[in-house]
């Protein structure tokens, strides 16, 4: 207790001094390797499942990023009929991801793999989810977040959209019709975030979502629908 105490008092975060930490109702496992999950990425879990609940067929979803696994697992509990694909280019976070995967017993519906982005994964996708880093690195150096978590989950490059960027790329070619994609962005991104996907994706919706204190937080593309 003493321990912990002190690295509590030297600025440690609870969640990893617990070594677990509550996300959509859901208790996950955590370690340094992987963010500590954030009550705004719950928002993206939310509007996944209103989308999903609103379909018959069974789909195939692709969390990428997946970091402690909390969208994927979140999403396959709430929806057992679901098949999801979690990726992360970290293999300590996916030792984590895995853990939590077993955790909650939905080892028949998720599915890891490491690689970069969408890399890994074949086959039509249904439904992107994305909590990818979108912290502009200039920004970010000055954050002490920066010291506590994992740089490689935080550091979105230069304008924070670098990687948004990339994996807007590779969907292009890889959605089924009629397909979404959710991706979790940086508060003062909105109206940048919407120009990158509508000149990655001419012909789609697009939306940008506000979080519950009326920030812009999430970026809603239906690819193939006008």
């Amino acid at each position: 207790m003493r321990t912990l105490l002190a690295l509590r008092q030297q600025g440690a975060p609870l969640p990893y001094l617990l070594g677990h930490w509550e996300f959509y109702g859901l208790d996950f496992l955590l370690d340094p390797h992987v963010l500590i999950p954030r009550p705004e990425t719950e928002f993206l879990v939310q509007e996944a499942l209103q989308w999903i609940h609103g379909r018959s067929q069974i789909l195939h979803v692709v969390d990428v990023g997946t970091g402690s696994g909390c969208i994927a697992v979140s999403l396959a509990k709430n929806a057992p009929g679901l098949t999801v694909t979690g990726i992360d280019i970290s293999r300590p976070a996916l030792a984590v991801a895995r853990q939590n995967v077993v955790r909650h017993r939905v080892q028949e519906q998720v599915h890891l793999l490491q690689g970069d982005l969408l890399q890994p994964c074949r086959g039509r996708i249904d439904l992107v989810c994305a909590n990818l880093p979108y912290i502009p690195s200039q920004t970010l150096a000055g954050l002490e977040v920066a010291r506590r978590e994992p740089r490689l989950a935080l550091d979105g490059g230069w304008d924070g959209l670098r990687l948004i960027e990339k994996l807007l790329a590779q969907t292009a070619m890889r959605m089924a019709p009629g397909g979404l994609l959710l991706l979790e962005i940086e508060s003062g991104q909105g109206e940048s975030a919407a120009e990158l996907a509508s000149s990655r994706f001419p012909k789609a919706a697009i939306e940008v979502l506000p979080d519950l204190s009326g920030k812009p937080r999430l970026l809603k593309i239906y690819p193939d629908r006008d």
